[in-house]
């Protein structure tokens, strides 16, 4: 756990289930996504807190009141023969931005991927999100521009699947 005076960082619980998905809500609104979010309460539940979890999730609180959220997971590098943590959401409440907690939810996160042995730490960002992206260029991250991401989804998916 990372505290400071006013900030506080822990491990989500299966109790918080109903404020994660409520930050994900905010998160989608920010984005312009709120359309893309089909997640649960129940979803989250049989994902992340179970014996072999999906993912993990931070919650980080200033004065008490739980205001961001970082979701993360294991992912492994083929190159480097090891594994690295990529972060799948970090959000912090508009009224909450600018007080260093989302810097404090990320160093603490890199902190827990180098106590787990990974190698790199990795994200996506939306290309017009500029505050998020002059935030992490000022911590030192690197943008990844020869990468292009790909994703199928829903029925494509299937399709290719044969399971459809």
């Amino acid at each position: 756990m990372t505290e400071s005076s006013e900030l506080k960082i822990r491990l989500a619980t299966v109790a918080d289930v109903p404020l994660i998905l409520s930050l994900i809500r905010e998160l989608a609104v920010y984005e312009k996504l709120e359309h893309a979010v089909t997640a649960t309460e129940e979803d989250l539940r049989e994902t992340l807190f179970v014996p072999r979890a999906y993912a993990e999730v931070l919650l980080g609180s200033m004065n008490g009141k739980p205001e961001a959220y970082a979701l993360f997971f294991h992912s492994y590098s083929t190159f480097l023969g090891r594994q690295g943590m990529y972060l799948e959401d970090l959000y912090v409440r508009p009224h909450a931005r600018g007080r260093g907690l989302g810097k404090t939810m990320l160093l603490h996160l890199a902190r827990l991927a180098v106590e787990r042995g990974c190698k790199r730490l990795e994200w996506a960002v939306l290309d017009w999100n500029k505050p998020a992206i002059d935030f992490y260029r000022s911590l030192g991250a690197e943008p990844l521009d020869e990468w292009t991401v790909f994703r199928l989804t829903g029925n494509t998916l299937e399709s290719i699947s044969g399971k459809s």
